[in-house]
């Protein structure tokens, strides 16, 4: 799938978790207060189609989410993550995805690497 607005970002990272195994996975339409544009039973995900390195904040961020609903969290970004971020990311075992523009999804840490392994 082609990535030319936030909108495919989103769905294209709703059809891999949905590939993984997360059944139900819902888009949301605009983005939430919570930051987390999808949910599915047991999961919340955060989907940073912007063309800056995703931040700490919207780490920690989902990480609460997550957190907060007993749910595993996943964060999927086209321009990748700020060190910070990604340092964050890897202390909390939070997965960390890039989408390319074509929609393909790639594991960026090892949190993302056992997410991949344990529903495959």
């Amino acid at each position: 799938m082609t990535i030319r607005t936030a909108q495919d970002a989103k769905t294209a990272a709703a059809h891999y978790l949905r590939w993984l195994g997360f059944h139900d996975v819902r888009v949301a339409g605009n983005r939430p207060a919570s930051g987390v544009d999808l949910r599915g039973p047991a999961l919340v995900a955060h989907v940073d189609p912007t063309t800056t390195p995703t931040p700490l904040r919207e780490i920690e961020t989902l990480w609460l989410n997550g957190l907060n609903e007993s749910a595993t969290a996943a964060c999927f970004s086209l321009a990748g993550y700020s060190h910070d971020a990604r340092t964050r990311a890897d202390e909390l075992s939070l997965p960390l995805f890039v989408l390319d523009l074509t929609g393909t999804p790639q594991a960026v840490n090892d949190a993302a690497d056992d997410l991949i392994r344990s529903t495959g």
